[in-house]
């Protein structure tokens, strides 16, 4: 049997330090991007870049928006809105009991195009959504209860169903919010400064500076890295003990059977010269009385059960056992004698 304990804490290892390395990386592309302290700047900085390699830079400043969206539930102004609902219900396991679960009705998504604002200048923000630690903060979390009639509520029982009611929730990124942002800065035709996911290199949108975010990665590289070295360790140490184990249990085996096979063979010569000693057929018979098998009482009992040692029983009668039936220890193994 595999050591799977020991193999998968070495698995974990290996995850961890390529998820710690990767955090290590990111962190050191942080350093190295352009940090734009005023966002009136930016325009002078891409004019001056090469235009062939993409500049990543980071900027900071404050959501806002020319037709932000007017929440429903909570009543805040945002440029991004998502509208989920999910129905709450219980259901009848196959144990007799009741659990709670649920399942999402609806989703909805609005967003607008929106900028970061420092007072000095505007930078549009594109594809936020699937920016690294971008975040959309609660604003409403409404429970509706069922109002099912009756009749629905009893089809619905039938069917190993109680309906709860409605979770609606919506989230929202509101105007005024201070963000950074990391990505590519490019400037079209008309003049429009935007910040895009790069081809190649970082993209994150957090409400974390900079600084703050390369100290979260720097912090998490590190605890990656020396969880997985601890989780080497433990795995290594599971597969050498395993090991160790089947190299001792394999090598009692092998003496055990060196000592089965010498004993037999001892057992043979004796009663080969007990047979020519003794002339009558009756004190023949009377020796072989003891050599019959517990259980049949028939057959001559010709093996030996590892690890306990006995020998009681013929290769027959074995063959339907799964402990000795002299000690009721586990048989983990059958070594036929043979005699001449």
């Amino acid at each position: 049997m595999l050591p799977w304990g020991g193999i998968t804490c070495c698995l974990s290892a290996a995850a961890l330090y390529l998820i710690g390395r990767s955090s290590g990386k990111d962190a050191e592309i942080l350093k190295s991007v352009t940090r734009v302290s005023h966002l009136k700047d930016l325009a002078q900085i891409l004019d001056t870049a090469c235009k062939v390699l993409p500049l990543v830079v980071s900027v900071s400043g404050r959501v806002g928006s020319d037709t932000p969206i007017n929440c429903e539930h909570s009543g805040l102004r945002g440029v991004i809105v998502e509208e989920t609902a999910e129905q709450h219900f219980l259901k009848h396991n196959d144990t007799g009991s009741w659990i709670q679960d649920s399942a999402l009705i609806t989703s909805i998504s609005n967003e607008v195009p929106w900028y970061l604002d420092d007072g000095t200048g505007r930078v549009f923000v594109v594809g936020a959504k699937g920016a690294n630690g971008f975040v959309l903060t609660v604003a409403s979390e409404v429970f509706e209860e069922s109002g099912r009639s009756l009749v629905c509520g009893t089809l619905d029982y039938l069917q190993g169903l109680k309906i709860l009611g409605v979770k609606r929730i919506e989230r929202v990124l509101p105007t005024g919010t201070s963000l950074t942002v990391v990505g590519e800065a490019v400037k079209d035709d008309v003049g429009t400064i935007r910040i895009q996911r790069p081809h190649k290199g970082p993209f994150n949108v957090s409400p974390k500076s900079i600084d703050q975010l390369i100290a979260y990665l720097g912090n998490c590289s590190r605890w990656c890295q020396y969880t997985s070295v601890g989780f080497t360790v433990f795995g290594v140490y599971l597969i050498a003990k395993h090991a160790v184990r089947v190299f001792m249990e394999r090598r009692r085996c092998w003496d055990f059977q060196k000592r089965v096979l010498a004993a037999a063979a001892h057992r043979l010569e004796q009663e080969t010269e007990d047979g020519k000693s003794n002339t009558g057929g009756d004190t023949a018979k009377k020796d072989r009385i003891p050599d019959l098998c517990v259980i049949c009482l028939e057959q001559d009992y010709n093996t030996v059960f590892v690890p306990c040692g006995h020998m009681c029983c013929c290769m027959s009668c074995c063959s339907h056992l799964t402990s000795c039936p002299l000690c009721r220890r586990r048989i983990e193994q059958v070594v036929k004698t043979f005699r001449h």
